[in-house]
């Protein structure tokens, strides 16, 4: 796991200031740097080293035999020995046994085609001397980051913003139509960013430029592929073959040479890696980590303790209250590079430093409530329909009735998910998904925003995107969960779970994998049918059904309780001074980009506890953390 940055130039690349964007991701990769600048000087990589496999000898940049291609990668190949194999009986030869080396020889035998063969997570940057050609490239579902833009004619690339930030011809513009799109997702969806000019490369996908044809192409490897119509399964069968297969990824992501333990929430999906994990090394050698928060409605370390117990790993735990949101917060708002509200990136940032004192290399559970109907979002998903299909009168009955409900703080709680069902319901697939996930519904962001913003946005849909998620190469599946899921996939897991897991172990230099994000257990999930992820009122049945015995039935019946913090509370007391200096009407106004009325009545009637504002105060406050330290140019 490791930082990756640099830029491709016609007139030449600074040595110098390629350090710099190399040491603005150092936190990624503490063990060692590295450089590689072209003989021509037109092409400079840089690398940020944190040591997993080939600890040694596995030092980036890594070249072929001639010294013509060269790559820096982040991340890891699973398949590196067996892909090693292939090439050797190629012809090739290797000077490390680092996986990264696999990249350089493969992608001589096929270019771009040999991303179809990598089984892992990674984000690379490879340079082609011969052809001065610069390829960028990412993993299946975007586990690792990778951001670019142009700057005139040269080309940056860099894990994360900062790096390209250095670059003197590369402005820091505020991008408005992201900001709108900020409110409506909490997070800046691929392939945008808040600064105008820098994209996100896209999940799956490369891109190559071509120095002295100035020409960029783009092409994308993977897509999951749901059932076109209802198929026949045997569940039992199908059960098996699920554990086998995650099983199988649990084997691979313990390749490691330095400690190794498992983030252990207390929910069935990391509750399952700790299981099969237990089916390959002694349980006592395991090592799992957990945050327990004093609030019972947020607590799941009670469930934790009781999977470390029942499979007899070597446990511990931390606790996240108030005081810790305080400590952590300047450092979490430090390395997020974009505005980004999902609030539990804090308690991930905690669990990431805590484990980071014992080992170097985590598993967790990311990934299985996309693929297999974890989320209410999906048995919502379900009902919207047959919801919207009742008289208007009784919807009108229902809402005025919902409206009176009190706003309670707890975790998920009634009135809250009534509310946002209500509030998607009444827009079409796959918006509606979206606004239950989201905090500002499109309906209500120009009301949150200046007259000067929304002048400029001039009716800009921050949801256009969803428009483009299926067309021809990737069909809408039929199943309404199965289009859940794959949204899910490509938008929140992605720019949102992905991104927090991410930047938070990343700033702790602990690599994180997510074995149910291994692509072969990824298309099995995709191909079942859509009762065996969804049935009745449960989630991840199939999954359940597979580890019956493996692990406490107490566990396995669990409803969905998500890692989440108790905003709610907390921005009516212990947060409120933090939040009235960031959304301080005078502050607002003076920043002209929303409306100071709007963001106080949001912040009075959720004081008053007349309405559960957590989302979207919560979502203006971490915009306002961001701007205040990296918001040049808003």
């Amino acid at each position: 796991m490791c930082g990756i940055t640099g830029w491709i130039a016609p007139r030449g690349v600074d040595a110098d200031l390629l350090r710099r964007m190399t040491d603005a991701v150092a936190h990624r990769g503490p063990d060692g740097e590295g450089f590689y600048v072209s003989p021509d000087g037109v092409a400079g990589l840089g690398h940020r080293r944190l040591a997993i496999v080939d600890v040694a000898g596995g030092r980036q940049p890594i070249g072929n035999e001639d010294g013509t291609v060269w790559v820096v990668a982040n991340g890891e190949i699973y398949n590196f020995r067996a892909l090693r194999e292939t090439l050797q009986a190629r012809g090739h030869r290797f000077a490390t046994g680092s996986d990264t080396e696999v990249i350089v020889h493969a992608y001589e035998d096929e270019g771009e085609g040999c991303l179809a063969r990598l089984h892992g997570m990674f984000a690379f940057a490879l340079y082609d001397a011969r052809r001065r050609r610069l390829l960028l490239a990412r993993d299946r579902f975007g586990k690792k980051p990778l951001h670019w833009a142009m700057a005139g004619d040269d080309l940056v690339f860099g894990s994360e913003i900062p790096s390209l930030l250095h670059h003197p011809r590369l402005a820091r513009r505020l991008d408005r139509r992201a900001l709108a799109r900020y409110l409506a997702y909490e997070y800046v969806p691929s392939p945008h960013t808040i600064y105008e000019g820098i994209h996100k490369l896209p999940p799956a996908s490369w891109m190559t430029y071509d120095l002295d044809s100035r020409k960029m192409q783009r092409g994308r490897y993977h897509h999951l592929r749901f059932p076109a119509a209802p198929v026949a399964i045997d569940e039992r069968e199908a059960a098996q073959a699920l554990l086998d297969r995650l099983r199988e990824a649990v084997r691979d992501r313990l390749m490691s040479e330095v400690p190794l333990g498992v983030l252990l929430s207390g929910g069935i999906d990391s509750s399952a890696i700790v299981a099969l994990m237990a089916d390959l090394v002694p349980p006592a050698r395991i090592e799992t980590f957990t945050i327990a928060f004093r609030e019972p409605a947020f607590d799941e370390s009670g469930a934790a303790r009781q999977v470390a117990r029942w499979i007899g790993t070597a446990h511990h735990e931390e606790v996240f209250d108030i005081a810790r949101l305080h400590e952590v917060l300047p450092d979490v708002a430090a390395v997020l590079a974009e505005p980004f509200a999902d609030p539990s990136v804090l308690p991930t940032y905690l669990l990431a430093r805590f484990a980071r004192r014992r080992v170097t290399v985590a598993l967790g559970g990311d990934g299985g409530d996309e693929l297999l109907a974890g989320y209410p979002t999906f048995l919502a998903a379900r009902h919207a329909d047959r919801y919207a299909r009742l008289p208007g009168l009784l919807r009108a009955a229902v809402a005025r009735a919902v409206d009176a409900l009190p706003a309670a703080p707890g975790n998920f709680t009634l009135d809250f998910k009534v509310r946002q069902f209500l509030r998607g319901v009444a827009y079409a697939e796959p918006r509606r998904t979206q606004v239950w996930l989201g905090a500002f519904a499109p309906a209500e962001i120009p009301a949150v925003l200046s007259d000067a913003v929304n002048a400029e946005l001039d009716g800009f849909d921050p949801l256009e995107d969803l428009d483009r998620l299926w067309d021809a190469e990737h069909p809408m599946p039929a199943d309404v969960v199965d289009r859940a899921s794959d949204q899910h996939v490509a938008t929140y897991l992605t720019d949102d779970i992905l991104a927090k897991v991410d930047r938070a172990s990343m700033a702790c230099a602990l690599e994180v994998r997510a074995p149910f994000l291994d692509h072969r257990v990824a298309e099995l999930a995709a191909a079942l049918p859509a009762s065996l992820k969804l049935r009745g009122r449960s989630g991840k049945y199939l999954l359940k059904r597979a580890l019956r015995g493996r692990l406490p039935e107490a566990i396995l019946r669990r409803p969905k309780q998500g890692f989440g913090i108790p905003t709610a509370q907390w921005l009516r007391d212990d947060l409120l001074p933090l939040v009235r200096e960031y959304l301080d009407s005078d502050r607002v106004r003076a920043q002209g980009l929303f409306r100071p009325e709007r963001v106080q009545a949001l912040l009075d009637e959720h004081r008053r506890g007349r309405r559960n504002h957590r989302k979207p105060l919560w979502t203006l406050l971490m915009f306002q953390l961001w701007a205040a330290r990296f918001g040049a140019g808003v």
